[in-house]
């Protein structure tokens, strides 16, 4: 039975270098991808087909090519376990997310998602897997810098629009801490169909809204349409499958506090969104609190090592 839990001998067998890997991935792909989907909006995708067509497309290509190299495809109860996880992490955690970036920056939409880190903690401490005091205080110090980065920003937003992030950071926190002890493929093929079910259930919900394409979306919007496919779902996504298989909550939700410094910074750069020298001290702030959690999370495997030993 394939599960998604994380167990000291999975965290133990984790290479460095594949952990370091996947983190990179969160770190620098998803930061960009705020910045995407707001070019993806703005030439003639809709929020919610923007989602689904991506997830469909990503889903069903990764789900051919594991097909094909052997994977063995998920069961009938492993489906009924995939379709909530891809109702909360990408109909609710994305498809929300795309909602909020028609009327929010691409900078604050990553700046209020990193708040999912700090969620990602407290469902897990109340399923049991409680943080340590370092781990803490790293999610402390990250959540210090995004409050921070939002406390008299320049970056625009709207009350609608941080509804919709807020309940997209719950939703993704919630689905992620959901999947830990559930009855799941392999990480990949975990990934692959939470994808195809998440991405069907955003074609749905666009379609029951009304949403239609207005127009052939434009060249950006295509390019951008085809880095969310790629990169962001491809190998943003599955690269965070994997991680929530190999390290704890705290690390493998770190990536909210990188993304708001990468997207406030990419976003001034290609999309004129404005910030200064308090946005940049609060971007150093949150680098801090992920440097802490990294190192709590070390200290911690040092820890049990020698317990062991």
């Amino acid at each position: 039975m394939a599960s998604s839990t994380v167990s000291p001998a999975s965290v133990a067998t984790a290479p460095a270098s594949g952990v370091a890997l996947a983190l990179s991935a969160l770190y620098l792909i998803w930061g960009s991808t705020y910045l995407a989907i707001r070019f993806a909006l703005e030439g003639g995708f809709p929020p919610f087909l923007l989602g689904g067509i991506r997830f469909l497309v990503a889903g069903g290509l990764f789900y051919a090519f594991l097909r094909w190299r052997g994977v063995p495809a998920p069961s009938r109860a492993q489906w009924r376990n995939l379709l909530p996880m891809g109702f909360f992490m990408l109909l609710l955690g994305n498809g929300m997310v795309n909602l909020a970036e028609t009327t929010v920056s691409s900078g604050l939409t990553a700046v209020a998602v990193a708040s999912s880190a700090l969620w990602l903690a407290i469902f897990a401490a109340i399923r049991g897997d409680r943080p340590t005091r370092l781990e803490w205080l790293g999610l402390g110090i990250g959540f210090l810098g995004v409050l921070w980065l939002n406390a008299g920003s320049s970056l625009a937003g709207s009350s609608l629009g941080l509804v919709a992030l807020l309940v997209a950071c719950l939703g993704w926190a919630y689905g992620s801490i959901w999947s830990r002890d559930r009855d799941l493929p392999a990480p990949f093929m975990s990934a692959a169909g939470q994808m195809l079910c998440g991405g069907a259930l955003m074609i749905g919900v666009g379609l029951a809204l009304g949403e239609r394409f207005a127009q052939v979306p434009d060249a950006r919007a295509l390019a951008a349409f085809w880095y969310l496919v790629v990169l962001g779902s491809l190998g943003g996504f599955t690269a965070y499958i994997w991680l929530l298989s190999h390290v704890r909550p705290a690390l493998a939700g770190s990536y909210a506090y990188v993304n708001p410094a990468i997207a406030v910074l990419l976003g001034a750069w290609l999309a004129h969104e404005r910030f200064g020298g308090s946005e940049l001290a609060a971007m150093a702030v949150i680098l801090l609190g992920v440097v802490v959690i990294t190192f709590g999370k070390a200290l911690r495997k040092l820890v049990a090592g020698s317990d062991a030993a």
